[in-house]
This record gives structure tokens, C-alpha cells and sequence, in this order.
């Protein structure tokens, strides 16, 4: 609008120029009242349902896979858990290939990877400053490679994001159990936190504690793993260093272990938690897998498991590579359930990522590209029984808009509420994809899923816990769907409801 001025003098427009006018007038009042009417059917947006995500942990969730690589001496013992006494010459891969390694997964789709930096074992794929037991000592690249420089360089080029694992136990150092043996730790992050570039995640193990070497003692050590390490201060130091990282552990703070290592995540897993409510490292895998719906954190779960039957190369595991079957119903266990899958895929001694391995993810990713390629909601008329202050932003067909950043919503006392799709023709379908506008907070309790017979609406599924995404199965025909929110702890917000054909 123009600045107001001098009031321009009447002009009495020729007799034949009145209607056109009139005419203006009219249009211009038109437009007026339309954006007047435009003004009056805002609404405000919904108040966010706290605890909501942090801007690191909305960026994590939006990743749904990466991988785990577990490599070290193990890889070349045969063992899980190395006592830390292994020679440095030990670790020799024969063809250590980074690039090759890094393809290999995002072949996969993962899209990310956390290298175990050091394992309980002590030893680092690092040459450390802080300790002589590390590749630094070791045959490979003539004592001058550095497995941890190599993969995340190799991500880099290849736009998968690097993550380093460095475990508190150290069955190796002597100092273990010690206050010193802490000064050690944090200046190892310390290396690994500003040497190496963009970490997306940083992994805590919960195994702490026991027989080891210790530098010779070979002694029994435990730990109280609540006040040995100093969490905080240790936690406080990734933050300085690495602001944009999550941080797993059992309890976080930013994502917490599922609560077992076979990949599955609770039918119901909340994203909030109360880790103050437990201990680290003694936390039922009960509670840890299904989450607390009222707890005052975010801290979704992080699904772990291995593509072996262990977490380290064994080649007498070759032939027992989960199948693509399964890894389709793993990624349906964890991502379908609102949590984050990291697949542990073991580098072999030479290096490289097993052709049983590569050909198993390869094909799994297939599987899954194939399986929700085609959306068939799109082009479908979205209804529903309210809208949020009947404001066009919040309207119903904003779940199948595609755009992540729009969502359905309601009124504020709506805490129920139905949504139809009118597929046009009948349609088969068998997955339903719902998502949650997750900047609101996990709001929705309970959906059901009802398809019309022709006659009335039949239920055909329910689900709770939806959050990032609920991915629900339910095998049917049928021209109109209908998404009901049963209950609901706020009003909902929901950014998606897509139909695919999976079979």
C-alpha cells in the first residue's frame, strides 16, 4: 500500500466510461473482501505437544539407515571380544579399500556409517598420540595407515555421513578404572572429534567393565558406569565439538538403544523418555524397547543387529548373511515403527565388505526402492470431518501433497478426528505409510485404518506410537480409505497418509 498524500480532486468520467468504472469498483472490493476473508480463515498453528526434537535429532531421523562397522584385531583373532592383549601386528587387511567399502553401502541405500574406532580391545584404527596400540604398530600401510582418515574421506567423496564409535571399556590400557583412565578417554574423542571432519554420530557401547590385560595386570576391573566416566563432562565435550552430532548410549542423551540386538523395535516405541528414571547400562530392555509416552525427553530408539550372526568378520558366517526377506522385515521392525536402523555390515580381512554381504544389502535395497516407488494416494481427494480453523494450510489434502513440511490438522479440542481418501477407482494396496509433523512432538496415541466395502466403512488395521513413520500392513481393495485418530494427547498433525503396493 502506498503512503497516504494529498487527496487527489473528483473527476467526473464521461457518461459512457460509468459502467467501466462501476466495474473496477466492484473488482477492487472483490479483491478486498477476498483477502479480507483469506485474513479471517487463518489459524494459528498448533502449540508444539513437548518434548520435541532438537535440529540434530530431526536431521538423524530423516536418515532411517546407515551402517555399523565393526573391524578391528577381532577381524583377524576370529573373536568377539578381544582380552587386549592382541599384537598391533595382527591387524593386517590384505586389500583395505575405503572407496570400495563406502560403495558397497550405498549401494545398500545406507546412508551413513559408524566405524568402531576402538573396540573394548583398546586398540585404534587410529595412530592416537595417546597410546602405542593402534595401526601406528601395526604391518598395515607400513605403521603410516590410518583406517579412521581413509572411510571418512572416502564418505565424503561419496555423500554418505561418518560416524566413529569409541568404546569406554579398554581391556588394553593400564589405567582402566582409574581416574586417569578418563583423561585418556576424552583426549582420544578429543582426536577423533576435530582430526576427522563432520561427525553425524557419536556411539557410547554399554559394556563396561571385567577381565582384561590392563597393561599386564591382566586382572578383573569393574566400574560404576554411572559416575565413572563422568557423562557429563564427556557429553559436554561432543557438544563443544561437535554440535551438529547425536550422541547414542543407553540412555542418550540424543537416541537410545532399543533394548536388544535382533533389530526390532517395540509394535508400540514411543520417541520420549525418562532416562533419569534409570541407570546406564541397567535399564530393562523392556522399557528401553517400547519407550515411556509421557517422558519429559526426545529420545527415539536406535535400532541395532548385524547382517551375521556376530558383529565381526567370521568367514565360517558366510553362508548364515541374513537374507533379503529378512532385512525387508527388519527395516518394516524398526524404521516401520518410528526409530533408526544401523545394520552392522563387517569389512572381511582383506578389507572390503564380503560379496555375500554386498550382494544381500544390494538387494534388499532393491527390494525396498521397488516396494515404495509408486504412492497410490497421489492424485487421490482428501477429506475429512474438520480442518484446523477450516484454514487451507491445514487441510486434509496436505498428507498427500508430498511435502514434508505440511500437514493435516485440527482444531485444538479435536483430539479424534477421520480423514478419507477417495482412491476415484478401486485400488489394492498393502502397506500404509502415516507420518507424524514431527517439530509438534509425537501427539497421536491410537490410529485405525477403515476401507469402504461399498456399503459401510470396515476397520482393517490399527497401530499406536506413529511419530517419524508407521509403517502398518493390511492386505485390501477398495476405492475409499479412511485414517481415524482414536486418541490422541493433543490435537493431531499429521504430515502424511500414502498407500503403496508392496507384493
Amino acid at each position: 500500500m502506498e503512503p497516504a498524500g494529498p487527496r487527489a480532486p473528483a473527476v467526473l468520467a464521461p457518461h459512457h466510461g460509468g459502467r467501466t468504472m462501476n466495474l473496477k469498483r466492484s473488482l477492487a472490493l472483490a479483491s478486498l473482501l477476498t483477502i479480507s476473508a483469506s485474513i479471517a480463515a487463518a489459524a494459528e498453528p498448533p502449540e508444539p505437544r513437548r518434548p520435541v526434537p532438537s535440529a540434530r535429532q530431526l536431521r538423524w531421523q530423516g536418515l532411517e539407515s546407515y551402517a555399523f562397522l565393526h573391524f578391528g584385531p577381532n577381524t583377524f583373532t576370529d573373536k568377539e571380544w578381544g582380552y587386549g592383549d592382541e599384537s598391533p601386528a595382527l591387524f593386517n587387511p590384505t586389500d583395505f579399500n575405503a572407496d570400495a567399502v563406502v560403495a558397497a553401502l550405498k549401494d545398500g541405500g545406507l546412508r551413513g556409517l559408524v566405524l568402531t574406532a576402538k573396540h573394548h580391545d583398546g586398540f585404534c584404527l587410529w595412530p592416537s598420540k595417546f597410546t602405542e596400540h593402534s595401526v601406528k604398530n601395526s604391518p598395515w600401510r607400513n605403521g603410516k595407515g590410518d583406517v579412521v582418515r581413509e572411510m571418512a574421506d572416502a564418505c565424503r567423496r561419496a555423500g554418505l555421513l561418518f560416524g566413529v564409535y569409541l568404546s569406554p571399556w579398554d581391556r588394553n590400557h593400564q589405567d582402566y578404572g582409574a581416574p586417569e583412565y578418563i583423561t585418556y578417554y576424552r583426549s582420544q574423542l578429543r582426536e577423533l572429534l576435530t582430526e576427522y571432519g563432520p561427525i553425524f554420530e557419536v556411539w557410547f557401547d554399554g559394556a563396561n567393565g571385567g577381565d582384561g590385560y590392563y597393561g599386564g595386570a591382566r586382572t578383573k576391573r569393574k566400574i560404576d558406569p554411572v559416575t565413572y566416566y563422568g557423562w557429563d563432562e564427556t557429553i559436554a565435550l561432543v557438544r563443544e565439538l561437535q554440535p551438529d552430532a547425536c550422541i547414542f548410549s543407553d540412555l542418550g542423551p540424543d537416541t537410545r538403544w532399543v533394548g536388544n540386538e535382533k533389530g526390532v523395535a517395540g509394535d508400540t516405541c514411543w520417541s520420549t523418555f525418562d532416562p533419569k528414571a534409570y541407570a546406564v547400562g541397567k535399564t530393562p530392555g523392556s522399557i528401553l524397547n517400547v519407550g515411556m509416552r509421557d517422558g519429559p525427553l526426545w529420545l527415539p530408539a536406535e535400532v541395532d543387529v548385524s547382517i551375521r550372526p556376530g558383529w565381526f568378520y567370521h568367514a565360517a558366517e558366510d553362508a548364515k548373511v541374513k537374507s533379503v526377506d529378512r532385512l525387508y522385515q527388519l527395516y518394516f521392525d524398526s524404521v516401520g515403527r518410528g526409530c533408526n536402523l544401523i545394520l552392522n555390515i563387517p569389512p572381511d580381512r582383506r578389507g572390503r565388505i564380503h560379496e555375500a554381504d554386498a550382494r544381500a544389502i544390494k538387494e534388499w535395497r532393491s527390494r525396498l526402492d521397488a516396494a515404495f516407488a509408486v504412492d497410490l494416494a497421489q492424485g487421490a481427494k482428501a477429506t475429512a470431518d474438520q480442518s484446523r480453523g477450516g484454514d487451507p494450510a491445514y487441510a486434509p489434502d496436505k498428507v498427500v501433497d508430498g511435502d514434508p513440511a505440511t500437514y493435516w490438522s485440527t482444531d485444538d479440542a479435536a483430539t479424534s478426528a477421520a480423514l478419507t481418501l477417495d482412491l476415484g477407482k478401486p485400488t489394492t494396496f498393502d502397506v500404509v505409510r502415516v507420518r507424524e509433523h514431527l517439530p509438534l512432538g509425537q501427539r497421536i496415541d491410537e490410529v485405525a485404518v477403515d476401507a469402504w466395502d461399498g456399503g459401510e466403512w470396515k476397520p482393517i488395521a490399527t497401530a499406536t506410537s506413529i511419530g517419524a513413520q508407521r509403517l502398518i500392513a493390511l492386505p485390501t481393495t477398495t476405492d475409499r480409505v479412511r485414517l481415524r485418530i482414536v486418541k490422541a494427547a493433543a490435537c493431531p498433525a499429521v504430515s502424511e497418509f500414502t498407500l503403496f503396493k508392496t507384493h
